[in-house]
């Protein structure tokens, strides 16, 4: 079975969210530095000076460029590669399920949990009545897209509908 996830995606995932949180914390420490210089340079002006207003003026510019960095930076690639890290340590305890079932295609991109995912579609009994039906098993964004062929059966595990392993399986037609 070809295996998708290493420990090391683990650890660069979390590597990754910790440098994203660290260049946030930089930036809020020198906002607040800054802030905090021109309330002192704000409260050493004398009373009614002509800078007041200048000094309350870039105090709001300063705000307004980190607020437009902020909300971004964290609401978006802050969040993706925490939800990541989050699907990766949901690997290690959650319940994986094994299967064999002929491919059928490959549906449009799909966000999953916060992370991007391909999806494929497989073809799967119906336990309650008779006939097949889909079921969509979810390909992370960032890893290559199994080589599967429309018809074909293919052995995999999942965990949360997510690919874990695969093992393309040959027909038995193909090898006559």
């Amino acid at each position: 079975m070809i295996k998708l996830y290493s420990d090391d995606d683990l650890w660069n995932a979390v590597r990754q969210k910790r440098r994203l949180l660290a260049v946030f914390l930089v930036v809020l420490a020198v906002w607040i530095l800054a802030v905090v210089g021109c309330a002192v340079w704000y409260a050493m002006l004398p009373y009614k000076d002509s800078m007041q207003k200048w000094v309350i003026v870039i105090v709001c510019v300063i705000t307004a460029v980190f607020l437009m960095f902020a909300f971004p930076y964290m609401g978006i690639s802050y969040k993706r590669s925490k939800a990541y890290v989050k699907m990766l340590r949901f690997f290690s305890d959650g319940l994986k399920e094994c299967c064999v079932a002929p491919f059928e295609g490959v549906d449009d991109w799909l966000t999953h949990d916060g992370v991007d995912v391909n999806v494929a579609d497989f073809s799967v009994p119906n336990v309650k009545r008779d006939g097949m039906m889909t079921r969509q098993i979810y390909v992370d964004g960032e890893k290559d897209f199994p080589p599967f062929k429309e018809g074909v059966k293919a052995k995999f595990v999942v965990q949360g509908n997510i690919l874990l392993e695969y093992e393309i399986l040959e027909n038995e037609e193909e090898k006559e």
